[in-house]
């Protein structure tokens, strides 16, 4: 798959720019804070219908305007296609495709796929649990849209049953006390979310297998082979249900280290059926009970999950340094590419590879081993301040970034400062 050309009407900074792209490797060029990162983060909303910068879609529209148009043509083998996401402030986004009538955004999850590197990136190693969780997530979604149903799923019924908590909660702490009828209706989210938290966990974890091969083989060749990247998850199917134990006392998205019963690690819940993952949560709701009622939260279930990364023995999140950080974090970038290739069932359906203002960061050494790993991709996409960061084997065709606009220089095009 490649992209075509790209529209942005009222996108970010952009009241209208137009974008004409080629297979192979496209360099956009141009200082920092002229839009370049603006370009790309459109290209991976169109995949995920999220950004890589900011939670809401709000930002996303040019100050002063209600609605921003995302327009792609994409060719995948010999079909192409136009998809177009319109974000709006005041009213759900809608989207088409070639032109025909308004659908629902996520509709068109799936035709578009990218992975997109960028330098927030580093929170996958750095950041809170919940950066890797989302990672996980919507490679989830981009490799199988159904899965964005198993997402909102969840999170509904978990927003229920935490209100109902937390309602149950004070009930818990008054003269009153909680009431029959609570208990009841605690009872029946308890099953919605032990039949929603299993069709997740096990998308989690047949992901997991997939990547892993990848993560490692990327890693070793971004750096001298010194150390393995492995990925170890941690469910909160693994707490010990002694009343004794403790837990933190942080907000629900929170990390919780448990402790694991024996044999009910990763590697058993990978064997599981989905019918059988929801009896072991439904039985661990039932456990923590007591603790959830005094916490007025739900403390079991992929929300308090963990993705951890490990650097030989060691995490990589407090341990690794800051080169080992960012070659840990492309790595799982480059894993979810190979992932979507090889999932492809559509000739010429290989994902966009987008490296946003890596090279900058890499060392001479690392820029050549990762520009080897990506220049036969089917289109790569590149930003950068200075061209001159750019390895020679991905020599391409240039854009220039100016206010406002674009500036195509051609192939090989001069693009220093």
């Amino acid at each position: 798959m490649f992209l075509e050309h790209l529209s942005l009407t009222d996108f970010r900074s952009y009241a209208q720019v137009d974008l004409d792209l080629s297979p192979g490797v496209t360099v956009l060029v141009g200082s920092n804070g002229l839009g370049k990162t603006n370009l790309v983060e459109a290209i991976g909303y169109l995949s995920s219908l999220s950004s890589h910068r900011v939670s809401s879609d709000s930002p996303l529209l040019r100050l002063g305007t209600d609605r921003a148009l995302i327009r792609a043509q994409l060719v995948r083998g010999s079909q192409k296609l136009v998809v177009e996401v319109e974000i709006n402030a005041a009213r759900a986004n809608r989207a088409r495709i070639n032109r025909a009538n308004p659908i629902r955004a996520r509709d068109v999850l799936g035709l578009c796929r990218s992975v997109l590197f960028a330098p927030e990136d580093l929170a996958l190693v750095k950041g809170d649990p919940a950066n890797r969780r989302r990672f996980l997530d919507e490679l989830l979604v981009v490799l199988t849209p159904q899965h964005a149903a198993t997402r909102q799923d969840y999170d509904k019924v978990l927003k229920q049953r935490n209100a109902l908590l937390k309602s149950a909660r004070a009930a818990h702490f008054s003269r009153s006390g909680v009431t029959v009828s609570q208990l009841a209706t605690l009872e029946v989210w308890d099953a919605h979310l032990a039949a929603a938290a299993a069709n997740l966990l096990a998308a989690r974890l047949e992901l997991l297998t997939m990547l892993r091969p990848h993560m490692a083989e990327a890693y070793a060749r971004l750096t001298d082979g010194s150390k393995v990247l492995r990925a170890a998850y941690r469910s909160s199917l693994e707490t010990s249900p002694d009343p004794g134990d403790t837990y933190d006392a942080g907000p629900p998205d929170a990390a919780v280290l448990f402790r694991a019963p024996s044999g009910s690690g990763e590697e058993e819940l990978s064997l599981c059926s989905v019918a059988e993952l929801t009896a072991r949560y439904v039985a661990a709701l039932a456990a923590a009970r007591t603790r959830e009622l005094e916490r007025g939260m739900s403390l079991v279930g992929p929300h308090r999950d963990e993705l951890e990364l490990l650097l030989g023995d060691a995490p990589a999140r407090g341990y690794a340094s800051h080169g080992e950080s960012w070659s840990v974090a492309l790595s799982l970038r480059l894993a979810s590419f190979h992932v979507l290739g090889e999932d492809s069932h559509i000739p010429g359906n290989q994902p966009i590879l987008i490296l946003d203002d890596v090279f900058a960061e890499l060392d001479a050494q690392r820029r050549r081993k990762l520009a080897a790993m990506v220049g036969s991709a089917e289109q790569v996409l590149v930003t950068a301040a200075v061209a001159a960061d750019i390895p020679e084997e991905l020599a391409g065709a240039q854009v220039r970034v100016i206010p406002g606009g674009v500036l195509p220089l051609g192939e090989g095009g001069s693009g220093g400062e």
